[in-house]
């Protein structure tokens, strides 16, 4: 058999020249949009939610999918792949949820179960782990859940990147995240301080000596959008009625009805969208002033979801949003949601991650670490004795 002219090894299965990839907590496959765009290949893919498992399955396939508590996964049950990618729960790290932390929370403790499978792995474990999650996880317990993470990681002996990325230098939707690239054969440090990647609040774990990091090269990602959610609308829908409407706009404070009564009074028209808060006690509709989305959530609960608000030549409009919003909002435009209800697709494009962001940071980092295209890196091949 001809070797590959690329130092990636081609495994069994897997294109020639195509890292393969094990995604944990798959979700409804967004992550693997993103890396199958950047010339990845997703060998196995695990998640144990119904709803999730559905849709990925359809979009997907099931071949290569463990429907399956990650609690009872062993790395024997994973094939040789050169990268892991795991977007661990948020719910215990995030400052919309309970702040439970790495350690206490249910959910987000399956980290340790997902660095458990990496150690059973032994010497096949992957040279490459990318972790994704919340901002929040930065500041969880004080820092200590990151550095924790970290320590973790170094054990298994990679060193870890810290950066941060926000969907809204791809997509009109605000959705800051942290990403945690850890590699066995580290690139060299950059001591990358007050960018954009790796912003001041960030810089705490490189300075920890206790803690093996490197901050790589990176080029700059596209600047932030100021506008655009307008142009992906649904242009139809199921608007509410004058009554709902009008309660709509008298639960808005002066400031806000203000704003509204702007956008209102134009001889264009214009989309916004708007979360539902509590404030004092009373419930109260809070419009964005700019024509982006904020960020995607879970959409479990009014609080939660969020709306569209269509104003100008003096009307006003108001409806939920719409899946297909979510979808392209997530830079999953054609994303085929016919086997889900709304509410599951809802969940679902909550709880991702955003396509063009994997993709970036695969296209960028992951794919050049990977071929030791990044300063003081090595090729696969030479990595971990493989």
């Amino acid at each position: 058999m001809t070797e590959p002219t690329s130092p990636l090894r081609a495994l069994p299965g897997a294109a020639a020249g195509r890292p393969r990839v094990a995604e944990f907590f798959a979700g409804i496959g967004l992550a693997r949009l993103g890396l199958d765009a950047a010339g990845l290949d997703v060998a196995w893919a695990n998640d144990f939610d119904p709803q999730k498992t559905l849709l990925y399955t359809h979009q997907h396939g099931g071949d290569h999918y463990v429907e399956q508590d990650i609690a009872t996964v062993g790395g024997d049950d994973l094939p040789d792949v050169e990268l892991a990618w795991s977007s661990f729960p948020c719910t215990d790290l995030s400052l919309a949820g309970n702040r439970r932390g790495l350690n206490n929370g249910s959910q987000s403790s399956t980290f340790w179960h997902f660095t458990r499978v990496l150690e059973e792995m032994g010497e096949r474990r992957p040279p490459v782990v990318a972790l994704e999650n919340v901002v929040g996880f930065a500041t969880s317990h004080g820092g200590d859940d990151l550095a924790q993470a970290i320590t973790e990681l170094n054990r298994l002996g990679y060193s870890v990147d810290v950066l941060a990325l926000d969907a809204r230098r791809f997509v009109p939707q605000s959705r800051p995240r942290i990403f945690l690239v850890a590699a066995l054969a580290a690139p060299a440090d950059t001591a990358d301080t007050g960018s954009e990647l790796r912003p001041d609040w960030l810089q705490t774990p490189f300075g920890d000596p206790s803690l093996r990091t490197h901050r790589a090269a990176l080029p700059a990602p596209p600047p932030p959008l100021t506008e655009g959610f307008g142009t992906l609308a649904d242009r139809r829908g199921d608007w509410w009625d004058d009554d709902r409407t009008a309660a709509f706009v008298d639960s808005l404070s002066p400031l806000q009805a203000a704003r509204l009564a702007q956008l209102q009074s134009a001889r264009s028209i214009s989309y916004r969208t708007a979360y539902r808060r509590t404030r004092q006690g009373r419930a109260r509709w809070e419009v964005r002033a700019d024509d982006i989305a904020g960020c995607l959530r879970t959409a479990r609960g009014g609080s939660s979801k969020q709306a569209v608000v269509r104003t100008g030549r003096g009307r006003t409009r108001v409806r939920w949003m719409s899946a297909g919003e979510y979808a392209r909002l997530m830079g999953a435009g054609d994303f085929d949601l016919t086997p889900a209800r709304d509410s599951q697709a809802l969940f679902g494009f909550g709880d991702a991650v955003c396509v063009p962001v994997v993709s970036w940071l695969a296209e960028h980092y992951l794919l050049p670490l990977l071929r030791g295209e990044l300063a003081g890196a090595a090729p696969l091949e030479a990595v971990g004795g493989r």
